[in-house]
């Protein structure tokens, strides 16, 4: 069985650390994952990248070492089985609002008797044991509109979820801000207290994208599935910092 590092990384009781990969290729995928990542996620909503783009960069994560995470297009069983059954071991679903939509979204990333995940011979389920498999995958929705927020309690107690996923640019712009972090907004702070306070009251994990320099203040916060740097935006700044440094 394939190791589930950001599992592993819970279980020692520390947060998991990730890269976020916009650019199609398995080649800067690997790359990244040998850095040593827990995880990265291969941004299939926003990102650049179709499904056959999405298969070869899950082989390429796990050849670097690193747990291989999707972020699916929409809530919708057909792409999260697709992405589950090419090897990936982590799920983030955007615009989850509601207990309806989480339920679907378990739904999809299980097995019977927790989901209606439909089994197949596929690269996945040929490197798990089918029994471990609900164990081992991770449905981690999206919290990242004032809905969700209002609702946050109710969606944690969906049976089956491992995780929850703050979006905060689209939670920026739900409470009222533009995109990105708010911090120092007093309702954006509060947005992310509640959540993680939430999350601990229902023993689920809390995640949020993040930055090099958000990070440690998001982990100290109490997020414990944190994105520290995105390939597309590091490679701009190495390259800028390094145009720069050559023109002086």
């Amino acid at each position: 069985m394939i190791e589930n590092r950001v599992r592993d990384c819970w279980a020692e009781g520390k947060p998991a650390l990730g890269a976020w990969l916009m650019i199609p290729s398995s080649t800067s995928a690997e790359e990244v994952a040998r850095v040593g990542f827990d995880y990265c996620c291969i941004d299939m909503q926003h990102g650049l990248i179709d499904y056959q783009n999405a298969v070869e960069m899950i082989r390429a994560i796990q050849i670097g070492g690193a747990t291989p995470f999707v972020r699916v297009p929409w809530n919708e069983p057909g792409i999260i089985a697709k992405v589950l059954d090419a090897g990936a071991q982590g799920i983030i679903i955007p615009m989850v609002n509601s207990v309806a939509e989480a339920e679907a979204a378990v739904a999809a990333c299980k097995y019977p008797p927790a989901g209606n995940r439909s089994h197949a011979p596929s690269r996945g389920a040929r490197h798990f044991a089918l029994e471990d498999l609900n164990a081992s995958t991770i449905c981690a929705p999206m919290i990242e509109t004032r809905q969700a927020l209002d609702s946050i309690d109710d969606i944690l107690q969906v049976p089956g979820l491992d995780a929850v996923y703050v979006g905060p640019s689209d939670l920026s712009i739900s409470l009222g801000f533009g995109p990105g972090n708010s911090d120092g907004q007093e309702t954006f702070d509060s947005a992310l207290t509640r959540i993680i306070s939430a999350c601990k009251s229902h023993n689920i994990i809390a995640g949020i994208q993040a930055n090099p320099h958000l990070a440690s203040r998001r982990v100290s916060a109490g997020f414990r599935l944190v994105t520290v740097a995105a390939d597309i935006f590091q490679l701009t700044d190495i390259m800028a910092s390094s145009l720069e440094s050559a023109s002086k």
